[in-house]
């Protein structure tokens, strides 16, 4: 990475993190350019602070009052493994949606060290091995709690996100909004059902 970018990753200066190149304190080279690119293993420098945020999400507003909650799981899981938490995003958008801003915001801020999510998917649906995988390279992590399980309601919520995008191609708009709105009351009453069976269930048993 460019050496710029590398000061805003280790969080210090640039002119800083320029003596430190010109010291022979971090590895990489200059360019004819003259741009100056570091290519030691960024995991391994000892300066950097780690800047740890914990990213809650839910898919819709009316899932809202699991998010404060959320958020605060995750904040005393953190607190209970001794991480400083730098900063709490709360974030309301489908999981199968790659535009949530704030969530690219965590992304592309290099200063971020550790994501801490409760499971895969507050992350993403689909693909987080990838992400995980470019932040690696970048020297950073995410850290998935998964202590509860998932609410139905959300993962009805992104499903039909999905289902209402390939129905909007095959329909068009107005007939994508009226098919998936009985599909999911449909999935509603299924998911009430089963719910509700759970409950009695666990009744039962105790």
């Amino acid at each position: 990475m460019k050496l710029r970018t590398f000061a805003q990753w280790a969080g210090v200066r640039y002119e800083t993190a320029w003596r430190w190149f010109k010291t022979g304190k971090i590895e990489g080279h200059q360019l004819d350019s003259g741009t100056i690119v570091i290519t030691e293993e960024l995991s391994q420098h000892p300066e950097r602070e780690a800047i740890i945020v914990v990213y809650a999400r839910v898919s819709a507003n009316e899932n809202r009052p699991n998010l404060d909650s959320q958020a605060e799981r995750l904040c005393a899981y953190c607190a209970a493994k001794g991480m400083k938490v730098h900063k709490v995003v709360k974030e309301v958008g489908s999981g199968v949606n790659d535009g949530r801003k704030k969530l690219l915001a965590l992304l592309a801020d290099p200063t971020v060290t550790m994501i801490v999510v409760e499971h895969k998917d507050r992350l993403t649906r689909f693909g987080f091995r990838y992400i995980e995988t470019l932040l690696a390279v970048q020297g950073r992590s995410i850290e998935v709690v998964n202590v509860t399980a998932n609410p139905i309601e959300d993962i009805i919520a992104d499903f039909v996100s999905i289902l209402y995008s390939f129905t909007a191609k095959l329909y068009g708009q107005r007939r994508a909004k009226r098919k998936t709105e009985k599909i999911v009351q449909e999935l509603t009453v299924q998911a009430q059902k089963k719910i509700s069976e759970e409950g009695g269930e666990q009744r039962a048993v105790s």
